[in-house]
């Protein structure tokens, strides 16, 4: 059983952030049913190459984006620009703990599937809305892109490579960051309000903005501005508050250090044979290596070339400074500590047995994370999922006529 097994909750969501949410919450154990257009399906599954293969090493037309935030879901295709499908919808909320959507902020209303109808239906329904602004201020009604985002939040003035070094200029994140912080956001909100419906017994309205999310986790970055009225630039790979921390090419390819306070940094002088670096006043605390940034870590850029980065990790490594070398994403996958902690799982799919996918970090001793099946096949488990309305064959066969829901062909 897991920690929010007996938890339904209806999935309205697309793309990352929701699902992302959603994907959480089925882990944990809720039942999660995904509702999608017939035909189409979350735009995700569009979102290819790469797909997953199949046995015999061609493509399946699932693609990994989507099989990446859907699995342990119910996939129910349903049509809800239609009356009978907004119906379908309101009878699932009706017995169901939560709904997540990520609608442009008022749009499902002329549906008949926003919160204060909803509400209404079903009092101790948690109705989680995730945006790109917010259910109110100026922009709203404006889609938001995680991109954009990251833009206007602040996070690609921080990263990249500071002027005037080559390949300077603002970056984004390589994974769509204020999309999945905003899935983690409101996982936790969403949780928080069902804890709060035990008190109450009523459910409640979670407005989650990626704008928001984007803002709150420059963390100590937007409090450095705070403190001194100064927005923080690019370092690059380097820390803005510690040095060294950042990385460093040795003779042969890149490695990190991590060097997290004062005696560390004796310690990884002493392992690396420049004992009399903590010496100087110039380098003895960390304020002051901030401050002489440039000129340690020029002393310890020309250092490194001079041995392996095997070689160096290995001696800073037995004095406990935190360093590491810079994996691509398949060595990544492949590091016995990520295996040890099985983050690689075999997840069998009716296309392919084999499917593998990255697992949950969540590890829970008594109510671990349950794995039941890969991410769905668009309407997968639409008749399954209706019948426990009260439809019977005659019902469904006739919404499926007129294209109201759609079920998965039998391979």
């Amino acid at each position: 059983m897991g920690a929010l097994s007996g938890i339904r909750v209806l999935d309205l969501s697309r793309v990352l952030a929701g699902p992302w949410c959603g994907q959480i919450l089925a882990d944990l154990g809720a039942e999660v049913i995904k509702i999608e257009r017939p035909r189409v399906g979350d735009d995700t599954r569009g979102w290819g190459p790469p797909y997953m293969k199949m046995p015999d090493g061609e493509n399946s037309a699932e693609a990994s984006y989507y099989q990446s935030a859907n699995r342990n879901k119910l996939s129910v295709s349903i049509n809800i620009s239609t009356p009978e499908g907004q119906e379908l919808v309101r009878a699932l909320a009706a017995t169901s703990d939560v709904l997540i959507e990520n609608y442009k902020a008022g749009s499902l209303a002329k549906y008949g599937l926003d919160y204060e109808t909803l509400s209404k239906l079903n009092p101790r329904l948690v109705y989680c809305s995730i945006t790109g602004f917010g259910q109110t201020g100026p922009r709203a009604e404006e889609p938001g892109y995680d991109f954009i985002i990251q833009g206007m939040g602040g996070l690609m003035s921080i990263t990249g490579e500071k002027d005037g070094v080559p390949g300077a200029g603002p970056q984004k994140v390589g994974v769509a960051v204020a999309d999945v912080m905003t899935g983690l956001y409101s996982t936790i909100a969403i949780q928080a309000a069902l804890l709060a419906r035990e008190k109450t017994g009523r459910g409640q309205h979670c407005d989650m903005a990626l704008l928001d999310v984007q803002v709150a986790t420059l963390g100590n970055q937007s409090q450095n501005y705070l403190s001194t009225g100064r927005s923080p630039g690019r370092q690059g790979n380097a820390h803005v508050n510690i040095v060294p921390y950042q990385v460093f090419t040795a003779r042969d390819m890149d490695f990190i250090i991590a060097c997290g306070n004062d005696t560390q940094f004796v310690s990884l002088c002493d392992a690396i044979g420049l004992p009399e670096l903590p010496l100087d006043p110039r380098f003895s605390k960390n304020a002051d290596r901030v401050r002489n940034r440039e000129i340690i870590v020029g002393i310890l850029s020309e250092h490194f070339l001079k041995d392996t980065a095997d070689n160096w990790v290995s001696k800073i490594h037995a004095v406990k400074v935190p360093v590491g070398v810079i994996n691509d994403i398949g060595r990544a996958l492949d590091e016995p500590q990520v295996l040890a902690r099985n983050m690689l799982v075999n997840l069998p799919h009716p296309l392919n047995p084999d499917f593998k996918m990255v697992g949950s970090p969540v590890k829970l001793s008594d109510t671990p994370v349950e794995y039941k099946h890969a991410a769905p096949r668009l309407g997968e488990h639409t008749e399954q999922v209706l019948s426990t309305l009260g439809l019977d064959a005659d019902k469904l066969a006739e919404l499926k006529d007129k294209g109201i829901i759609e079920q998965l062909k039998a391979d």
